[in-house]
């Protein structure tokens, strides 16, 4: 089990093991986020979302990375590919996608704020 793992809230019962939010995705998680991200801020296509996860995130996704991921979200309907523009295929993000993204990013919110009042409570710091 990996720390990420011991971190991500329990999945409750009755909510599907692909959604909504990301909890389906594992390890996989962490691109599937930082695409779906940086998707949220309009279309893009492979080199444009590796260079605005860059710039956002300070994260350089491998292209084996990103064409999985964006392979794995397409498959989940949580995105999908538009028509080639001068051989690139740019990628939006559907509606299916804004509700993942929001899901997932609001249970990382409780997990951060627990985090930082913990630290401030118990470290000082915050």
């Amino acid at each position: 089990m990996t720390i990420y793992s011991q971190l991500m809230p329990k999945r409750d019962r009755d909510q599907p093991e692909d959604g909504p939010g990301l909890a389906g995705f594992g390890r996989y998680a962490g691109p599937a986020t930082l695409i779906l991200s940086s998707l949220a801020d309009g279309p893009k296509h492979g080199y444009a979302l590796t260079k605005d996860v860059e710039e956002f995130a300070g994260v350089r996704l491998a292209p084996g990375t990103l064409y999985e991921a964006l392979a794995r979200l397409e498959s989940q309907g949580l995105i999908e590919a538009l028509e080639a523009e001068d051989r690139r295929r740019p990628y939006r993000l559907t509606a299916a996608g804004a509700v993942a993204l929001r899901a997932h990013l609001d249970a990382q919110r409780r997990v951060t704020d627990t985090g930082l009042r913990r630290l401030a409570a118990n470290w000082g710091t915050a």
